[in-house]
């Protein structure tokens, strides 16, 4: 009889509390929170058996969920500033062997604050531990730098070379080669794990991976970059966003998708709202690719409506259950709802969340509903969502 699999755990530490980028673990890049980004890689890797995402965020835990990871609660004493990985992987592989009632093999941190970690970086750390007898063992960039380091007193020591003597310039041919740790994935004998309580212990192999997917999201420039970067590697791995061939209607709530959620009222109680003329034009465009629309709102506001016949698209408003309503539309129009994408921002549109197959939360949706969404806008509710969206499903820029 051939031997059992081992069995593989990949833990994803994402606690809620973040001070450089606020809800940095549910920030989405090319349209997908972050922890998501990662738990999706984790599953399609040939060796992980299962994913854990430790958290202590009810909008991280829905994300992870909604991407098939099984949630640990994480306890309060580890999940402050100062706790570390080391201390939430050991809690999470404890509470799932309790939990499944099974040993773990290998245990792998993975950080999905580095959004460009890809399954074949997990399985090379996954498979040098379980296949290939390393103890411990990372991914890795090519690095060919030269580090320096400043003195005690900058302003007189001057500074020194750390990885090279200063005085000597060798070509990079004529130099060792030294390698980046790019804090992405890690693994870890379980057993050797739990007795040295860090994750370098005994023989630790290093997994090259392409340097230009490193990056890792610590400050706002980083997260910008990640944006910036995404439809370029994200072109090359399709399935995160929807496309037209995904969906047969949108339906669109109004107040914080459509507007920025705020509204004036005049000395006569009239509201006034705000929207974005892009989202206009990405919904004209919707029409014309033949896509059912409907705008869908708790709100029985005569300025929901009227922006509704200016764009041309039927509305429901003044609904206390949008899910009952969107479910009786969809029957109406012979529209499956798993093919219906739905965009909202606050916690009264999960139950349509839950209803259809592309939930979709702009930015600065709650983080409960973003955690719920499949994808995320990186363009807030009235700054241009919509037409962002839009781009999405027909795939070209809209001008």
């Amino acid at each position: 009889m051939p031997a059992p699999s081992p069995c593989v755990l990949a833990v994803i530490p994402a606690r809620g509390g973040s001070k450089g980028v606020p809800a940095k673990n549910l920030a989405a890049v090319g349209g997908v929170p972050l922890v998501a980004r990662a738990v999706m890689e984790c599953r399609a890797s040939r060796l992980v058996t299962d994913v854990v995402v430790s958290t202590d965020d009810t909008g991280i835990a829905a994300a992870a969920r909604g991407a098939g990871a099984v949630v640990i609660q994480r306890p309060t004493d580890i999940a402050g500033d100062t706790a570390t990985s080391e201390a939430a992987v050991i809690h999470a592989m404890d509470a799932y062997e309790a939990s499944h009632g099974t040993t773990v093999d290998v245990v792998l941190l993975v950080q999905c604050t580095s959004p460009f970690i890809i399954s074949e970086d997990i399985d090379g750390v996954a498979a040098a531990v379980a296949e290939k007898g390393a103890d411990t063992a990372l991914t890795v960039a090519p690095f060919h730098g030269f580090v320096w380091r400043e003195g005690e007193n900058p302003g007189t020591d001057g500074g020194d070379g750390v990885n090279h003597d200063k005085a000597y310039r060798p070509r990079r041919q004529d130099r060792p080669q030294d390698f980046l740790e790019t804090g992405a994935a890690y693994a870890m004998d379980a057993r050797g794990f739990r007795e040295a309580g860090h994750r370098f212990f005994g023989r630790t192999d290093l997994v090259r991976t392409d340097p230009a997917r490193v990056l890792e999201i610590d400050d706002p420039h980083d997260l910008a970059r990640a944006r910036a970067l995404a439809p370029l590697f994200d072109a090359e791995r399709p399935g995160a966003l929807p496309t037209r061939d995904d969906i047969d209607a949108v339906v669109l709530d109004f107040d914080g998708t459509q507007t920025d959620d705020r509204v004036l009222v005049d000395s006569e109680g009239r509201e006034l709202v705000a929207v974005h003329r892009g989202d206009g034009l990405g919904i004209a465009a919707l029409r014309r690719a033949e896509l059912a629309l409907l705008i869908l709102s708790t709100e029985k506001n005569p300025v929901v409506a009227a922006r509704a016949r200016k764009l041309q698209v039927p509305v429901l408003h003044g609904i206390d259950r949008k899910d009952l309503a969107l479910k009786q539309w969809c029957e109406e129009q012979g529209i499956a709802p798993e093919r219906v994408l739905y965009v909202g921002n606050d916690v009264n549109d999960l139950p349509c969340f839950g209803l259809v197959g592309w939930p979709v939360a702009v930015a600065g949706a709650h983080d409960v509903v973003r955690g719920a969404a499949r994808a995320v806008t990186s363009t807030p509710g009235g700054d241009g969502a919509i037409r962002e969206i839009a781009s999405w499903i027909l795939g070209k820029e809209l001008s």
